[in-house]
């Protein structure tokens, strides 16, 4: 598979899970473990672009996959336009789950376009637990994201 744009090969148990093998083999530790229930969303990442549980995938399944983490979405010097709305409406507190509502953040501007309302944000996020900032940030900055994104065409898949 590839994982942030880098080829990635190893041999892996049957039973190793996504997030595991991210954190532990990879260094990739901006994809967290928060309730081992997939009930957070802390481990959010994106497969083949699509938004899931790192919690819940089978490394082995995403052989041939593409693989982002928030890592991959950009640097301290070029933030990716979602990191960037999150850091300008102080969508974090404590930034356990912010890697996690990032990524949720990219897949809803990329399902519901650059003027996506405040209750499908708020609906969408269902699968994101934030226990410090009471979302109205976190729905903000998906907001100012989504349009950014649009401003900088990424809001296809891919992008």
């Amino acid at each position: 598979m590839r994982v942030n744009g880098v080829e990635r090969a190893a041999d892996v148990p049957d039973h190793r899970l996504l997030v595991d093998w991210l954190r532990e083999d990879l260094g990739l530790t901006g994809t967290h473990v928060g309730c081992t229930t997939s009930q957070c969303g802390a481990c959010h990442v994106m497969v083949d672009g699509e938004v899931v549980k790192a919690c819940t995938v089978l490394v082995a399944s995403c052989a041939g996959a593409e693989v982002v983490t928030i890592e991959g979405l950009g640097t301290p010097e070029a933030l990716h336009p979602m990191q960037a709305a999150f850091k300008a409406a102080h969508g974090l507190q404590c930034g356990f789950c912010t890697p996690g509502m990032v990524m949720t953040g990219i897949a809803i501007a990329r399902t519901h376009g650059p003027d996506v309302c405040e209750a499908t944000i708020r609906h969408e996020l269902e699968g994101n637990l934030c226990r410090c900032t009471g979302y109205q940030n976190i729905v903000s900055a998906i907001r100012q994201g989504a349009r950014a994104m649009a401003e900088a065409g990424l809001l296809q898949e891919g992008a």
